[in-house]
């Protein structure tokens, strides 16, 4: 942990004691309050502490997001702590540095987000004064003694949540290989125009709507039985592992914001193929392919690639031609049996090249007449 260049108070020359005398002394007593602890250590005396190189401690601590802070006696126990435990995952051999820096780093990056959402979105409303006279940071302090109990228990709940599924989709891989490079079918969703937008509606009614189509999206993804890979403004990324799912997860973002006035239109690209997952994100030629998909996609319509819509069919859930799905019928009908249902319809479309994927031949995904939305 060296000298801080990056301009923010942590990088100023500490006092005798080792502390900032340019800190705010109400930010100093909310940092207390959250953390649970005084500030006690430099960086050279809790990598001691923790019986971790100075060098390793560095890593672990740039790796969860945090600037470099000279020699200010700006830690505390629990960041003594911290490094003594991944320091022990090492040891241990049930990780290895590279890993336990991964897990440092993931941890950072998705804690860091979820930290400034709830200062932005959340605290801020409501740190609003509630009586005239009073300052945000009188109610900030008791509001904060009241929240962090809650918000944590409740963070830690949905992390065992999400940990627990997590687990339960890698102990149903087939194999160790394919713990890591997996089959799935991949989703974008992209909103139409959205750069026009960005220059006509004001800032917060920009934000609005973005939020308004995260939380849409996650909410049908989540309850489709898909995941929410990542959001991006005006795209959102998402998971399957079945073909059908994801289908019906796009037809029902389609619908759904056709029938809200203040959305744009909507596109949606879907391949399915061999994924590699890292730290929470996909990547490969199938999420190339999705995203290239999207980017060629008719106005609240849904393409998908060749591979995808074979397994719609292997799986029942589309008829390969809508002549098949006539003959199966009138067989089924001829034998006194009930006719095959199909839920979603392909058709195929022009053959194209696609930058760096050579050329590919889309399929239009809908429903089928009758299909219930």
């Amino acid at each position: 942990m060296t000298v801080d260049d990056t301009g923010s108070g942590m990088g100023r020359n500490p006092a005798p004691d080792g502390t900032d005398p340019g800190e705010d002394p109400l930010a100093l007593r909310l940092e207390q309050l959250i953390l649970g602890a005084e500030r006690r250590y430099t960086p050279f005396q809790a990598a001691r502490s923790a019986g971790v190189s100075m060098e390793l401690a560095s890593r672990f601590w740039r790796a969860m997001g945090f600037a470099d802070i000279g020699q200010a006696k700006a830690l505390t126990e629990a960041d003594v702590l911290a490094l003594r435990r991944l320091a022990g995952l090492v040891e241990a051999g049930l990780l290895s540095e590279a890993m336990a820096v991964q897990v440092a780093r993931s941890t950072g990056q998705t804690t860091a987000r979820l930290a400034e959402w709830q200062i932005d979105s959340f605290l801020e409303g409501l740190t609003e004064p509630p009586e005239p006279g009073m300052t945000r940071t009188e109610v900030t302090y008791p509001l904060v003694e009241l929240l962090l109990p809650e918000l944590e228990e409740f963070l830690v709940y949905v992390w065992r949540r999400q940990l627990a599924a997590a687990t339960g989709r890698v102990v149903q891989a087939a194999d160790d290989e394919e713990m890591v490079d997996r089959r799935l079918a991949v989703g974008f969703a992209d909103l139409v125009g959205f750069t026009r937008l960005t220059r006509r509606l004001e800032e917060e009614e920009l934000g609005e709507l973005v939020e308004a189509f995260e939380t849409t999206a996650a909410d049908l993804v989540a309850a489709r039985g898909g995941r929410l890979i990542k959001t991006l403004g005006d795209e959102v990324l998402y998971a399957a592992d079945d073909a059908g799912v994801a289908a019906e997860i796009a037809l029902r973002l389609i619908e759904t914001m056709a029938n809200d006035a203040t959305m744009p239109e909507l596109r949606v690209g879907i391949a399915f193929g061999t994924v590699t997952t890292r730290m929470g994100d996909v990547f490969g030629t199938t999420v190339n392919l999705a995203s290239r998909l999207t980017s060629i996609a008719p106005r609240d319509a849904v393409l998908v690639d060749s591979a995808f819509a074979e397994e719609l069919i292997r799986t029942g859930e589309a008829p390969a031609s809508e002549a098949e799905a006539a003959e199966a019928a009138a067989a089924a009908e001829k034998e006194g049996e009930q006719p095959p249902v199909y839920r979603f319809a392909l058709q195929p479309m022009w053959q194209r090249p696609v930058r760096g994927l050579g050329v590919v031949e889309p399929w239009l995904l809908t429903r089928r007449d009758g299909s219930s939305a």
